[in-house]
């Protein structure tokens, strides 16, 4: 089917459309809602309704910009005084841990189809790519699910998940580069290979904490006329972190991760904004990734792999992964067994290992394509798996921990600075509270609780304490800190979530 621009954007919004309806569908029964948006893409794709996207130049293209945003995005929004308990174990396993990942799927990659199956045939390096391309987590599917189903997690687990997904796909990137470069001329020396490995490790590192401290003192001094451009400028400033750092020899993804670090952890204006920015940029580019990922498949082509698929995916989940958290962790004694296997088991593929898929593709190495449908397939197998069972797994283990959802504002939309500890909340008034009186004074409201402003039928305005209040207004209360607010809600007797 062939599109003007004009269909095209009219059908690229009925996709987006159809992908929030399916996302919110599956949040309710627990299905990862990326998983939904690469099924939408098979679907509108070339063996589904007939849309024609066979490129993958631009489904890498898509994805790398994607990537950044989701990198920075997630760094961003990482304290680092969450990451220091737990900083040595995450940065082990998201180097020597996605070495060992490689480096254990690849020999058994080249085992299985030299020895057992007849359908396909790997070479040692072809099979260390392939098992190279599948190494890491994927952030984007991680964050999604720890952050969406607001999972909180025993012994520093959640930190120590998203520090390993956030920074484990630029070691995966050199290491299919490495292997690439190894298959496309295997006369470069070992020297020059380990050579090029440290010179993308320490510029993309060194660049991304220079470049991010620069950043917050652009950012805090510049003075801009309209407030909206700021948010603007923090996305110019992660894709000039990744070039710039890409263009010196480094790893862009690793600078953008650490430069939105960087940005994140240190106090820059209008920061609550940018933030709602980059979090509905980030959603989007992860439903537009995964969209153009499911249309650039052909899903006959997957019934064929399905068996090596299905093996090699099962080992990761049930050997690989495991093997490789136990060893990395080996010289650290403060994570419990029950932690390593939580860790273990929250080993997700996503839209990474299918974007770094398409570079042997583009690269026309020897079935190149049939590697991109086991990763393709195997992600899915990953997701289906392990993504619809993180939440069950941490009960099942007893690492997850009940806390209070914190109840969204509806009436009043008011934010405070992360500096100010103060905690907002939206209460409506109802018959039981006012049976000691109508007035504002006569409400059982605890110590350091202060009703600010009310709502009544459209009209906003600030109550004394002889206010009369009515059935129905709502209020917006302000208190000390977030167990002063789960204080007031136990007072007046009600849920946080009405």
């Amino acid at each position: 089917m062939n599109l003007n621009f004009d269909l095209f954007i009219l059908v690229a919004s009925v996709l987006l459309f159809f992908s929030l309806i399916a996302g919110k569908t599956g949040y309710k029964f627990g299905v990862p809602t990326l998983l939904l948006f690469l099924f939408i893409g098979i679907i509108a794709g070339s063996g589904g309704i007939g849309l024609e996207f066979s490129s993958p130049e631009v489904a890498q293209y898509i994805g790398v910009v994607a990537l950044n945003i989701i990198l920075f995005s997630g760094g961003l929004d990482t304290r680092v005084s969450e990451l220091r308990p737990i900083a040595r174990q995450g940065v082990v396993l998201a180097t020597v841990g996605v070495l060992l990942t490689a480096l254990i799927t690849g020999l058994f990659i080249y085992w299985l189809t030299n020895n057992i199956l007849q359908s396909v045939t790997f070479s040692l390096l072809e099979s260390l790519l392939l098992a190279g391309i599948m190494s890491s987590t994927d952030s984007a599917s991680v964050f999604s699910i720890l952050r969406s189903r607001n999972l909180t997690l025993k012994e520093n687990l959640r930190p120590l998940l998203e520090l390993e997904s956030g920074s484990n796909d630029p070691m995966a990137f050199m290491i299919t580069i490495v292997l690439l470069q190894l298959l496309n001329s295997p006369e470069i020396s070992g020297w020059m290979v380990l050579l090029k490995f440290l010179q993308q490790l320490l510029f993309g590192a060194g660049a991304g904490y220079l470049l991010g401290k620069y950043a917050v003192r652009l950012i805090n001094k510049i003075n801009l006329d309209n407030d909206a451009l700021y948010s603007v400028l923090m996305l110019t400033i992660m894709f000039f972190i990744y070039g710039f750092t890409s263009v010196i020899g480094g790893n862009g993804y690793l600078a953008v991760y650490i430069g939105g670090l960087m940005i994140g952890n240190h106090k820059v204006v209008h920061r609550r904004s940018t933030m709602r920015f980059f979090d509905g940029l980030t959603w989007l580019f992860q439903i537009i990734m995964f969209l153009a990922l499911g249309l650039l498949v052909e899903p006959r082509e997957l019934l064929p792999i399905a068996g090596v698929g299905i093996i090699v995916g099962l080992f990761m989940i049930l050997v690989a992964r495991p093997l490789t958290v136990f060893l990395s962790f080996a010289p650290f004694r403060k994570l419990s067994t029950k932690a390593k296997i939580f860790t273990s088991w929250v080993g997700l593929r996503g839209a990474v290992p299918i974007i770094f898929a398409t570079y042997p593709w583009i690269n026309e190495v020897p079935q190149a394509k049939m590697m991109f449908n086991i990763v393709f397939f195997i992600t899915i197998l990953s997701l289906m798996v392990q993504g619809t069972t993180v939440s069950t797994m941490a009960k099942w283990l007893g690492l997850s921990k009940e806390t209070p959802k914190r109840p969204r504002m509806k009436e009043f939309e008011i934010e405070f600075s992360d500096d100010i500890k103060s905690a907002t909340c939206e209460i409506t008034v109802n018959k039981e509270m006012l049976q000691q009186g109508s007035n504002l004074l006569n409400i059982n409201l605890p110590e350091h609780t202060l009703v600010v402003m009310v709502k009544r039928k459209g009209r906003y305005f600030i109550p004394r304490g002889n206010t009369h209040l009515e059935d129905g207004d709502s209020l917006l209360v302000i208190t000390d800190n977030e167990e002063a607010m789960r204080e007031t809600y136990r007072q007046l007797g009600i849920s946080p979530l009405e």
